[in-house]
């Protein structure tokens, strides 16, 4: 996808960049092909596959939610997707970036210096430790494809204020969602959409879900890193 392509096929989803936003992105793109060969970022570095495989793919968010003047945490950032470009691209947003990896968080921080990126607070932690001191204070957390569905739930169900939602990027869910309602019981919240596409030029599968809080979390939830990859809630 070329830069015309992505412009156009956001037009399509009712998302227009301005120059100085496609700027801001070209300069991402720069810095994260530069520092891929230090730390490793992605293993998609060709742009034309960036533009959609990162950039256009983290904006599709915005099909199944809206995005402009929201509290937003991106759980296990990454390299900034979808968090960063949504920062980029909707700069009345304030995004939460939470990544492990302090390498990674490096490289979130000199993107954000670089493009003087007010809106954006990174965080170098675990998600299930920031989830037990930090409870229903964002309007919108989401994870694209970083773990099952059901573990993305339990770590970034905790953080959404009630009311608020929590939306899961993934690609094809057929083998996550066995079960899966003791988790809507659990952490109190019900599915409340769900859009299957594929993106332009290559059809691979996407699958937003998106999920209303309706109470509060149990404060015992997220549990400790071990539990939640060993058992079920």
């Amino acid at each position: 996808m070329n830069k015309e392509e992505f412009v156009e096929e956001l037009e399509k989803i009712n998302i227009q960049l301005t120059e100085d936003t496609l700027g801001k992105l070209e300069q991402y793109y720069n810095i994260l092909k530069e520092e891929n060969q230090k730390y490793n970022l992605t293993r998609i570095i060709n742009k034309e596959e960036v533009y959609l495989k990162h950039f256009y793919d983290s904006l599709t968010i915005s099909k199944i939610i809206n995005i402009e003047n929201q509290s937003i945490c991106d759980l296990g950032t990454g390299a900034g997707f979808p968090g960063l470009v949504i920062a980029i691209c909707f700069p009345n947003s304030f995004i939460t970036l939470i990544e492990a990896n302090k390498k990674k968080c490096n490289f979130l921080n000199i993107v954000k210096e670089t493009l003087f990126l007010k809106n954006v607070k990174i965080i170098n932690t675990r998600v299930e430790d920031y989830a037990k001191k930090n409870r229903e204070i964002f309007d919108i957390v989401t994870a694209r494809a970083v773990a099952p569905l059901k573990h993305l739930l339990e770590y970034g169900v905790p953080l959404v204020r009630v009311s608020g939602h929590f939306i899961a990027m993934k690609a094809n869910i057929d083998k996550e969602i066995d079960n899966i309602e003791t988790y809507y019981n659990k952490l109190n919240i019900k599915e409340v959409k769900k859009i299957v596409f594929t993106l332009p030029k290559e059809d691979s599968l996407r699958t937003l879900l998106k999920y209303q809080k309706t109470d509060k979390t149990n404060i015992k939830y997220p549990r400790k890193y071990a539990d939640i990859v060993k058992k079920d809630i």
